[in-house]
């Protein structure tokens, strides 16, 4: 189903796994600023519109494992639905060297009406997809662009990410070291931020949870896509039956 905030696909699968894409798409809906930021077409290809590539990782990874997955239909730029409602990363103004013209004198009210008809509902979408299934487990699907500005460059392939709940994590990076890959462990980033998705949809009820981050030069292409949803679905299904979860 494709909704214009949200898309779920696979809905009627059996699988456990429940799929997300948090930054699935650079689309601005047209009723902000006439669908326009203000930033230059190049702009709004790079990392800072979208997570290049996990959209089709996700449905194929989603795939690979029978199970339903969700996808955002927004730009983390108009707002992020990997943070929480007060989270003051919530709408950027500047994001990694670029100013966000359209978001400059973005006020409560127009914060208000983009959490209403954008963040809401994919979050409400999200609850009710993990709420009808049984014993979801969460896998969240992000990318990672190999160095940011002025910054060292990325060595890590995967990079996985977890809180306090590493039940999966922990035994999933080992598993991924042992297929010889560069793993981050809760790198490039720290894996929590009180109120993103996975907080407010595993945490939260107890489910077990993985964020995994795919370095974006890997899977620019749908023939990388498709090669790393290969090789990471089997993983997950074996540490998931190992660990009893």
């Amino acid at each position: 189903m494709t909704h214009f905030t949200f898309e779920t696909i696979g809905t009627d699968r059996p699988g456990r796994w429940l799929v997300s894409c948090d930054h699935a798409t650079n689309h601005v809906p047209d009723w902000i600023n006439n669908g326009d930021l203000g930033l230059p077409h190049d702009d709004m290809q790079r990392h800072i519109a979208y997570d290049v590539g996990a959209a089709g990782v996700t449905r194929h990874l989603a795939e690979a494992l029978d199970s339903p997955a969700i996808l955002s239909n927004f730009s983390r730029l108009v707002i992020d639905p990997n943070r929480g409602e007060d989270d003051p990363t919530l709408l950027m103004r500047l994001y990694d060297g670029t100013i966000i013209p359209a978001n400059r004198h973005a006020d409560v009210v127009e914060k208000e009406k983009r959490l209403e008809y954008l963040h809401r509902p994919y979050h409400n979408a999200y609850a009710e997809l993990a709420a009808q299934m049984r014993d979801p487990v969460i896998c969240a699907v992000h990318s990672f662009t190999p160095q940011l500005r002025g910054r060292s460059a990325r060595p890590w392939e995967v990079g996985v990410l977890y809180a306090h709940d590493d039940r999966l994590a922990k035994p999933f990076i080992e598993a991924c070291i042992n297929q010889g890959w560069c793993v981050g462990d809760n790198e490039p980033y720290s894996g929590h931020l009180k109120g993103d998705a996975v907080d407010r949809h595993a945490l939260q009820h107890g489910r077990p949870n993985v964020l995994i981050e795919v370095r974006n030069d890997l899977i620019a292409e749908e023939a990388g896509q498709i090669l790393w949803a290969q090789r990471l679905a089997p993983i997950l299904k074996e540490v998931l039956a190992q660990t009893g979860l």
